[in-house]
């Protein structure tokens, strides 16, 4: 439920990431973990795009990646799209193209879009302070301001941050595949955790990356429209642009559809960690979705179908992100700075999915990739191969691989 620039996906701004039976990994189990190159091709003529299986393929082959999805748009056309891997280490089921995900903080991006069109509409004010429309909600609501939610400037801890929700050893993960997952929060609750430890700052006065501030915004539309944000954003998002595969759950553990799973790596083998409560994600990162229908929303958002020019203008009124030359953070989307330019868009992962969507700021150009990190013991070389993929689907070149 985070974001970060991919070519630092795991420093501090994914502070609130892997959010998050047990088989050996006998011979057959890891020969299963080849890519699916039966599942991936170019979908209109080859040279329209670069083929691109040879990079998806690494992120599994050599990345430890268990499944690697991808699409890639320009203008409206599908140019490639492919799968390498194994959706299901048990029955060495090949991954799909067009299987489903857990999105993660790329929910964010909804969640936004929905507050930037109700600001439109007149009914929340960017500046306006949070406590003028849920009074004695947040502490220091006074003095917080939707906008600073949206980007991440308020200052609220994230909940995350609290080891008893969820923490990134091996313990932590044994405990969170045993009972953790099956919790069911309440938004309440998740801000009375990220509120029980003090603010990083005073809101205003610096950034860091905080699912609490979504968890708020999720309230903050309740509140104006009357609706729960999962139906604001199917009202105004998913059902106008036919996103049929895309759902944002409320308590089903279950990912709908052909799906790869997610797998937490142990030393006697992996633990499926596929279904979890999303509740532990709210509107900071419960959604699923599919790389057509993310890639449809990146362009119908960065096209202005979604938002009029001032919403969309907001929207990308960024502040820097501390510590990532290249990058910045708008509302509920960044900024990234590329080999050859600037693309916007946003990351993801919760445990057994990690997640990215980056576009052109005109909206004619899209990519979107998920992945199921396994094995984590070399994040400098996973690290490069997703760069790598990244890099050659938006410019052409895979020139950061090296």
């Amino acid at each position: 439920m985070t974001t970060t620039h991919p070519s630092r996906r795991r420093i501090s701004v994914r502070i609130g990431a892997r959010i998050a039976a047990a088989a050996a990994l006998a011979t057959a189990t890891l020969a299963a973990l080849a890519p699916n190159a039966t599942a991936a091709g170019p979908v209109v003529p080859p040279q329209v795009s670069a083929d691109l299986q040879p990079e998806l393929n690494a992120m599994v082959e050599q990345g430890g990646s268990t499944a690697a999805l991808a699409e890639v748009r320009d203008h409206g056309r599908v140019t490639w799209r492919g799968a390498a891997g194994t959706a299901d280490l048990d029955t060495g089921r090949p991954a799909r193209a067009d299987g489903r995900f857990r999105i993660a903080s790329v929910t964010k991006s909804f969640v936004s879009t929905v507050t930037l069109q109700l600001v439109g509409e007149g009914r929340i004010g960017l500046d306006d302070p949070i406590e003028h429309y849920l009074p004695g909600t947040v502490p220091n609501g006074d003095h917080i301001t939707v906008r600073q939610l949206l980007n991440h400037t308020s200052g609220l801890h994230d909940y995350l941050g609290d080891p008893r929700v969820r923490s990134n050893t091996e313990a932590g993960n044994r405990a969170f595949l045993a009972t953790g997952r099956w919790i069911e929060y309440t938004p309440q609750r998740l801000l009375a955790i990220g509120t029980a430890m003090p603010p990083y700052f005073p809101p205003g006065q610096d950034w860091h990356y905080s699912n609490t501030n979504y968890v708020v915004v999720g309230m903050l539309i309740e509140k104006v429209t009357g609706h729960s944000w999962r139906e604001a954003v199917e009202d105004r998002i998913i059902r106008p642009l036919g996103l049929r595969h895309t759902s944002l759950p409320t308590t089903s553990t279950a990912v709908p559809g052909p799906h790869a799973h997610g797998y937490f790596k142990f030393p006697e083998g992996p633990g499926d960690v596929t279904r979890l409560s999303p509740t532990i994600a709210d509107a900071a990162g419960a959604g699923i979705s599919t790389t057509d229908d993310l890639n449809r929303f990146h362009a119908a958002l960065f096209g202005g179908t979604l938002l009029a020019p001032a919403q969309l203008a907001e929207m990308t009124t960024t502040v820097r992100i501390p510590g990532l030359p290249g990058a910045e953070y708008g509302l509920g989307t960044a900024r990234y700075d590329f080999s050859c330019g600037r693309f916007w868009g946003h990351t993801g992962e919760i445990p057994g999915y990690s997640t990215a969507v980056f576009g052109t700021r005109d909206g004619s150009r899209q990519v979107a990739l998920s992945y199921n990190e396994y094995d984590k013991s070399d994040s400098d070389k996973s690290d490069r191969l997703y760069r790598a993929f990244l890099e050659k689907a938006l410019c052409g070149t895979s020139a950061a691989s090296g």
